[in-house]
C-alpha cells in the first residue's frame, strides 16, 4: 500500500508572526522580561521549525518589549534556512566555537529582572544562562507558552482532524494483523508500518496489550503469543508531517472473550467514555470531565481499576495542556483539544480502554476519531 499524503500546510509567516506577538504580550502580562525558547515543540509553534537540542546553545529570545532574536551556532544555521526570519521580524544571531553564546543572550537582554526558560531546556544551558544573566530571576516558560498553545487555531484543528482520520484508518485495518499465534511484537510492527502508510511521519507509539498485558496501561509490545479469547488493548499514534499528533485506543477481542465478565465490564467503560465526551463544552472544568467518566466506573464497582487521568491535551506534543484530571479547575474553552480515555484494568486478567481526541467547539464538542466504540470481536 502506498503512503498517503496529507496536505495541511505549515503555518504561514503571518500566522507565525501573530504567535510571536501573542508570546510577547503573554510575557509582559506575566511580568516576564523575556522568554528563552529552546529547540522543541514550543520553538516549532513560534517559528515553524523545532530545531535540535545539542551541547551548543540554540535559543529563541522573545523579549516582552523589543525584537525577537534566534541565537544559533553558525554550523547549525543552515537547518533554519526555511524559517522566514525577515517576515517574522526575528533577527538571526549566529556564533562560532570559542564565542560565549550565553553572554550573547545576556547582552541582548541588558539587565532583565525576570526571564522564563523553556521547560525542557538542558540543565547545562539553564545553569550557564543563570550565571550569565546575573541577578535575573529564572522561571519556567511553560505556564506562559501553554496559554497560547492550549487554544488551537483553525489550521491546528484541521491538522488534528487529519491526524484523527489517519489513525482511524489504521484501526480499521487491525483485523488484518491481530490473530492467534502471532506475537504482540509482530502485530505491533505491522501496525507501525501502517501508521506511516496512512500518512504519519512516523509511529511514535504502538501498544498491543493482550490478555493480562492489557491491564498495564503503558505496556508496549512483547513476545507474548496472542491466544484465542484474548482481550487486546491497541493504543497507537504519531505525528503528521506538519507536526500534529494522533492518539487513539480501541479494545479488541480475538474471537469470543474467554472471560465471562468482559461484555458487562466493557459496557461500563463504554458508558463512562460517552458520559465524559458528552460533558465537554465551554465553561465546564477539566476536572468535571474527569469526574463524568470516573463516577460511572466507580458506581459500577470498578473505581480501583481506573488508575490514570481521563485525558491529556494534544497538539505538537502527544501530552500537553490541558490535563483532564481531578483538581484541575481550568474552564474549557473553544479550541482546546484533548483525549478522553477512561480505562478499566484488572491485574493478571485483562484490561480495556477507549480513547478519542476531542476538540471543544463554541457550543459543545467535536470528536476527531470516529471508529466504533464497541468491543471489536475479530474472527479467530
Amino acid at each position: 500500500m502506498s503512503r498517503r499524503s496529507l496536505h495541511t500546510p505549515a503555518p504561514d509567516a503571518t500566522a507565525l508572526r501573530a504567535r510571536l506577538d501573542r508570546a510577547r504580550a503573554a510575557a509582559a502580562a506575566a511580568d516576564t522580561d523575556a522568554l528563552l525558547i529552546a529547540p522543541g515543540s514550543d520553538l516549532r509553534y513560534l517559528i515553524g521549525q523545532a530545531g535540535g537540542s545539542f551541547e551548543r546553545l540554540t535559543t529563541l529570545v522573545v523579549p516582552a518589549d523589543g525584537t525577537p532574536a534566534l541565537v544559533v551556532p553558525k554550523l547549525e544555521a543552515p537547518g533554519y534556512a526555511d524559517v522566514p526570519t525577515g517576515e517574522l521580524g526575528v533577527e538571526l544571531l549566529t556564533w562560532v566555537d570559542g564565542d560565549d553564546p550565553y553572554k550573547l543572550v545576556a547582552d541582548r537582554l541588558g539587565k532583565p529582572g525576570r526571564v522564563a526558560v523553556s521547560d525542557f531546556t538542558p540543565a547545562l544551558h539553564v545553569l550557564a544562562l543563570r550565571a550569565a544573566l546575573g541577578e535575573a530571576e529564572q522561571t519556567l516558560a511553560g505556564p506562559v507558552v501553554r496559554e497560547l498553545r492550549m487554544r488551537k487555531d483553525a489550521a491546528e484543528i484541521a491538522s488534528l482532524r487529519e491526524a484523527g482520520a489517519a489513525i482511524d484508518r489504521v484501526h480499521a485495518r487491525v483485523h488484518e494483523w491481530l490473530r492467534p499465534g502471532r506475537t504482540e511484537a509482530e502485530v505491533g510492527a505491522d501496525i507501525a508500518a501502517a501508521i506511516v502508510e496512512e500518512g504519519h511521519a512516523q509511529a511514535d507509539f504502538v501498544i498491543v496489550g493482550s490478555g493480562p498485558n492489557g491491564a498495564s496501561p503503558h505496556h508496549d509490545v512483547s513476545d507474548r503469543v496472542i491466544e484465542k479469547g484474548d482481550v487486546v488493548v491497541v493504543d497507537i499514534g504519531g505525528p503528521l508531517p506538519a507536526g500534529y499528533n494522533s492518539d487513539s485506543t480501541r479494545t479488541y477481542a480475538v474471537g469470543e472473550p474467554r472471560d465471562a465478565d468482559v461484555a458487562e465490564t466493557y459496557a461500563v467503560l463504554q458508558r463512562a467514555q460517552a458520559a465524559a465526551v458528552a460533558a465537554v463544552k465551554p465553561g465546564v472544568t477539566a476536572e468535571a470531565v474527569d469526574a463524568a467518566a470516573r463516577d460511572v466506573i466507580a458506581e459500577a464497582g470498578f473505581g480501583e481499576y481506573f488508575i490514570h487521568r481521563t485525558g491529556h491535551g494534544i497538539g505538537l506534543d502527544v501530552h500537553e495542556e490541558p490535563y483532564i484530571i481531578a483538581g484541575n479547575a481550568l474552564p474549557l474553552e473553544p479550541g482546546m483539544a484533548f483525549s478522553v480515555e477512561p480505562g478499566i484494568y484488572q491485574p493478571g486478567r485483562w484490561g480495556a480502554r477507549i480513547e478519542d481526541i476531542v476538540i471543544v467547539t463554541a457550543d459543545g464538542v467535536e470528536s476527531v476519531n470516529n471508529q466504533p466504540h464497541e468491543l471489536v470481536v475479530l474472527d479467530a
